[in-house]
């Protein structure tokens, strides 16, 4: 799969309602081959930054725990792999780039829902020209695509 065709999945998954840090650990996992539903599931409350507190965005978290499922130890005895940290740090500058017009790469800044408002997150779902499609849905596009464009590099390092 290539970075433009995670970018595009991602975008349809979040466009079927999975939360952006599912969408795009999801595409992360399948580039490198990995069907695993409990690590994406384990991301819900990822969407809406972080339990829904409006902190850092969905689509950061889950770009970083794509990465950190194949570079992170999993045990005090194992190593982690200096990758985890390069490419995460990699990642995470280039949302900053993606969300600096937004005013930061919290999901308040970008989405601007107050997720504890029931009108406000009907909203967010309900209305063809909200944020969630005009602004969240092509975040999480080039979030993937970004993702994959690292996940590949690092392919040819290795």
């Amino acid at each position: 799969m290539t970075p433009e065709e995670m970018g595009k999945k991602a975008r349809e998954l979040f466009e079927k309602r999975m939360h952006c840090s599912q969408a795009v650990l999801a595409v992360g996992l399948e580039k490198m081959d990995l069907d695993e539903p409990a690590v994406i599931r384990a991301l819900g409350a990822m969407g809406g930054g972080i339990a829904s507190t409006g902190r850092t965005c969905g689509c950061l978290t889950g770009g970083v725990a794509a990465i950190s499922r194949v570079y992170a130890k999993s045990n005090p005895s194992e190593q982690d792999d200096p990758a985890m940290w390069r490419l995460s740090y990699k990642l995470s500058k280039r949302f900053d780039q993606l969300t600096e017009e937004y005013g930061g790469a919290d999901c308040a800044a970008i989405a601007r829902v107050k997720w504890n408002d029931r009108d406000d997150v009907k909203d967010f779902y309900g209305r063809a020209q909200s944020r969630r499609l005009t602004i969240c849905a092509p975040l999480v596009e080039e979030t993937a695509k970004a993702l994959g464009e690292l996940l590949e590099s690092q392919e040819k390092k290795s």
